[in-house]
């Protein structure tokens, strides 16, 4: 298992016009063959944070996302992105 986790920032007034122009690329990339979970969000408490997070059975279901995913242009200018991809050994409930 794959989690991709992380976050980037954009010019505040931007921010949600940027998370509403992935919503189809979310919809979309939660049906896709492989997809465990898909959320571009916007941060509640820091403006113009946005917040990502993958969760994927095999780094070749990514792969294979990524050739058809058609990221949107949103023309909106990406300031500091920390996005990690992290292989999963085990899980377990966290409670």
């Amino acid at each position: 298992m794959w989690i991709i986790a992380g976050h980037l920032t954009v010019d505040e007034d931007e921010r949600d016009a940027f998370v509403e122009a992935h919503r189809d690329l979310v919809e979309r990339a939660r049906k896709a063959p492989g997809c465990l979970d898909v959320a571009i969000t916007a941060d509640p408490v820091t403006p113009g944070r946005v917040n990502n997070y993958e969760r994927w059975e095999s780094w070749d279901a990514i792969e294979a996302w990524r050739e058809r995913a058609d990221a949107p242009d949103t023309g909106v200018e990406m300031r500091e992105v920390n996005v990690t991809a992290y292989e999963i050994a085990t899980t377990r409930p966290p409670f």
